[in-house]
């Protein structure tokens, strides 16, 4: 039997709409003591911190007085246990995430997903999705909760209103918030969070990711300032991966990042010592040449940033036509650039690329795209998910391709070589059965092996057909026959 956290044990103490009313109390006495002190705008010069503090206190009054007032009432006082419940869901409704805050702290949740404030749905680690209690007591208690969370993530752009129909913002802790109005029937909301969040190479071997052997060939490609490209579908760890292998670019280089909503975090976790974080910002809603007033994108931060004096650009995700000046970047720069992408299957990836170089305008094409593409990626890095969670197995995140971009090939497209990939089960020389790997393991060397070995990546790792993986992927369901290696767990 799970155990719930205290956090949420308490807050069923609590009466929702004592707390509403609680919180809004308190808001106004914060504003008007705020007002107060700076005379023109509430809260100008006082950091965040002072504010919480502010708010804390104000908290502690308002329950106690409402303590005495039902104590009055009813003849009974409320225990401190309830007091002390009803003061943390005010303080999570004024500065937190309200009802949402307990999921917010469970390190074990990984998505979150409201279909309206009453179909809240959570997914932790290796378990299919369950549904959870409602997180707001009506569709427009939940706007107001997420309008509050947009207000304090600082970009007075960010917004959810028929105007604003759709709000992404990162939440304290690292989740990423996406949310939409409006043009839905009810307010939607997908909260994701990076499980992993300082992970190193060394940590995604641990976990599975990748082996000793592909971790030794992606540091050497970042040290010898290859270009890549992590591709795969949502939530199967591209973030993760670019962030471990950012850990491999010399501390005293520096890094330029640009993302829509801060994920990466590379300027604050200490191992680069300069880097310069870039976010698109959001337009206000008013229409200026069919785009919103104030929008700027990170197609339009990549030209800044070239003026920055940086030695590699890392753009957190390529969504649309910002890939053609990212891909301009890899060609002109340095090298030691890298990017994410959304595609299903890593053969997709060129393709994929080609529809986004399209968005750019009239004058691209096809295979100017296909050109581009030929002359800027070194590598790309495909990450799969084999999900078994829904017959009792796990969530299996790892890399299953690495392959090499040789410039143009036939018809004019990319020459892919696959230096890593899955490989097939069979029988050996000797008769013995070969497991079915679908991580990826040694294919074919690298045109560019020298460049690695020059950056300390040891060929001879290379020689071993199935890599450094100590034993077959453990899957409930594989390619491979009964009585052989590879197989059900």
């Amino acid at each position: 039997m799970s155990v719930e956290p205290m956090d949420r044990l308490l807050g069923a103490l609590v009466d929702p709409k004592v707390a509403r009313e609680l919180k809004r109390q308190v808001a106004a006495d914060l504003h008007e003591q705020l007002s107060a002190q700076d005379g023109v705008t509430a809260g100008a010069g006082v950091d965040a911190a002072n504010q919480r503090q502010r708010g804390r206190a104000l908290i502690e009054e308002a329950v106690a007085r409402w303590s005495d007032a039902h104590a009055g009432a009813h003849g009974l006082a409320p225990t401190r246990e309830q007091d002390r419940a009803l003061a943390e869901v005010v303080f999570d409704l004024l500065f937190r995430a309200g009802r949402l805050q307990p999921y917010l702290d469970d390190p074990e949740i990984e998505n979150i997903l409201i279909n309206g404030c009453d179909d809240v749905w959570i997914s932790k680690a290796n378990q299919p999705l369950c549904q959870v209690p409602p997180v707001a007591d009506s569709d427009a208690e939940l706007i107001e909760l997420l309008q509050d969370l947009a207000r304090r993530h600082g970009g007075g752009e960010r917004s959810l209103s028929t105007s604003s129909p759709m709000l992404a913002l990162r939440l304290e802790g690292g989740m990423r918030l996406q949310a939409m109005t409006g043009v839905t029937p009810r307010p939607y909301v997908a909260i994701r969070r990076h499980r992993v969040a300082n992970a190193t190479l060394g940590d995604l071997v641990a976990l599975g990711t990748v082996d000793s052997t592909m971790a030794a060939f992606l540091a050497a490609a970042i040290r010898a300032r290859k270009n890549v490209m992590i591709t795969g579908t949502q939530g199967v760890g591209k973030t993760s991966l670019l962030r471990a292998m950012a850990g491999e670019i010399p501390p005293d280089e520096r890094v330029g990042t640009l993302e829509s909503e801060f994920e990466l975090w590379l300027h604050t976790l200490g191992h680069l010592r300069q880097v310069v974080p870039m976010e698109a910002r959001e337009g206000n809603g008013e229409r200026v040449d069919g785009r919103a007033a104030g929008e700027l994108s990170i197609g339009e931060l990549i030209p800044a940033a070239l003026r920055m004096t940086l030695s590699r650009i890392i753009v957190g995700e390529v969504r649309s036509s910002e890939v053609v000046p990212m891909l301009r970047v890899m060609t002109n720069g340095e090298g030691g650039s890298m990017c994410t992408l959304h595609a299903r299957t890593p053969h997709m990836v060129v393709d994929r690329i080609a529809e986004l170089c399209l968005e750019y305008g009239a004058q691209m094409t096809d295979l100017l795209a296909y050109r581009l593409t030929a002359n800027a990626l070194d590598f790309i890095v495909h990450v799969t998910m084999i999900d078994e969670t829904g017959i009792g197995g796990k969530r299996h995140r790892f890399v299953s391709h690495v392959l090499e971009v040789t410039g143009l090939g036939e018809q004019g497209r990319p020459a892919l070589n696959t230096v890593f990939g899955p490989r097939k089960g069979g029988v050996d020389g000797q008769g013995r059965q070969i497991w079915s790997e679908p991580r990826g393991v040694p294919q074919t060397p690298p045109a560019c092996l020298d460049d690695l070995r020059r950056a300390g990546f040891d060929a001879g790792l290379l020689r071993n057909p199935y890599g450094t993986w100590s034993a077959p992927l453990s899957l409930r369901v594989s390619g491979v026959q009964p009585g052989g290696m590879g197989g059900a767990a």
